[in-house]
């Protein structure tokens, strides 16, 4: 049975996973690998308030060191479908370009990586070490039932990683570049400030909470949070709401409400942040405005893979397969990888992000046959080294 890089992102794209469903995307990796001599799992983590998921793990080899490729497949939904040139679960191929919900992201760059993981097996069936798979259906959910619960699972079992690479879809304009080594973390917080509600004409028997929910941001937006460091952009706070919930012209609100996020680099915790958040609001409020503040608990922090020869290999192969010189990123939001980074060095690195999530979502052929160059040249070099 072919396994290029195209026939089998057509078959995942066919897969109706739309979160939390399975739809027949992990049962079809599931059949490939177990074919190609993994040893395949297929566990399901549950939480009350959420629904279950399903999840697979798959390893090839027992030596080191050892490979882990992740990424999800579950998708977002299409939307109305009627609105798309092609169907959404369809894997219609035109003018050079496949269509379908989650072609970029990222059910192409599974395919990918498992492409190239095959291709490397057949020239190599006696390699020293370990290739896996941690592939998990609740990326674009709540993420609760996937990637934390399937690395803890997989650290029960004593399975230990030594590098990985996650195929989200990096490339802004054109494959090869950029390669993210570290993401920012994200930081919400909602700020509450309280008045009295009165008549307008009457302002002396009222207190207006909004001068002094003015006061509060114009204290937190005041400065910057920082300048920046060497490989990541300076922290940024946006307040990203403010509202009293008032209909009438005629009267003073009761309270002012905003919220805020940050997305803070790796200069921060998210404990120091918090700390200089209500350090900023105490400033700016004085002994005048009454204000509380919430912050909401965030498993999104700021992580960095450094340069190194791991982050070297993956560069030299964009290179060799491209022509371009990947830039080391660390923008955008957030990802797995801010899971991944607990249990070994991460680097994510995919196809054009420029219609994830879109109507008409879809990947240029060629670029998939790239990026499993680019996979295949990875694992040669790494496993050499």
């Amino acid at each position: 049975m072919e396994r290029s890089p195209l026939s089998l992102a057509q078959s995942l794209l066919r897969c109706p996973s739309v979160t939390p469903e399975e739809g027949g995307a992990l049962a079809f990796i599931e059949g490939v690998l177990k074919e190609a001599g993994f040893e395949v799992h297929r566990p399901v983590f549950s939480e009350p308030g959420t629904p279950d998921v399903e999840n697979l793990y798959a390893r090839y080899g027992t030596g080191e060191p050892y490979l882990l490729f992740a990424g999800h497949t579950d998708v977002v939904p299409p939307g109305d479908a009627s609105r798309w040139q092609y169907d959404p679960f369809g894997g219609e191929i035109h003018g050079g370009e496949l269509y379908g919900r989650g072609a970029v992201d990222m059910k192409g760059g599974i395919a990918c990586m498992m492409a190239a993981a095959l291709d490397f097996i057949r020239a190599n069936p006696d390699f020293t070490g370990s290739i896996g798979f941690l592939i998990t259906g609740d990326e674009e959910g709540p993420a609760v039932n996937g990637t934390v619960k399937l690395l803890e699972w997989a650290k029960g079992r004593g399975e230990r990683f030594d590098h990985c690479i996650l195929g989200e879809p990096t490339n802004p304009n054109q494959l090869g570049d950029m390669i993210k080594i570290g993401r920012r973390g994200s930081l919400t917080g909602r700020i509450v400030v309280e008045g009295k509600q009165g008549h307008v004409a009457y302002p002396h028997l009222a207190d207006n909470p909004i001068p002094g929910m003015m006061r509060l941001l114009e204290g937190l937006l005041k400065e910057p949070l920082d300048r920046g460091t060497e490989h990541f952009d300076a922290s940024n706070l946006e307040v990203t709401t403010v509202d009293v919930g008032n209909p009438a012209a005629n009267v003073i609100p009761a309270e002012a409400r905003a919220t805020f996020n940050v997305r803070f680099n790796d200069l921060w915790t998210p404990h120091s942040l918090e700390a200089d958040i209500e350090r900023r609001l105490r400033e700016a409020a004085g002994n005048t405005v009454r204000y509380a503040l919430t912050v909401e608990p965030t498993n999104a922090v700021a992580f960095l893979t450094p340069p190194n020869d791991f982050v070297g290999f993956v560069a030299d192969a964009i290179k060799a397969a491209t022509g371009s010189q990947p830039k080391l990123s660390t923008t955008g939001g957030t990802s797995d990888a801010r899971f991944i980074v607990k249990h070994c060095p991460v680097v994510e690195f995919g196809l054009v992000g420029q219609t994830m999530h879109q109507i008409d979502e879809r990947v240029a052929v060629a670029d998939l046959d790239r990026l499993a160059t680019i996979y295949r040249k990875v694992l040669d070099s790494y496993f050499a080294a």
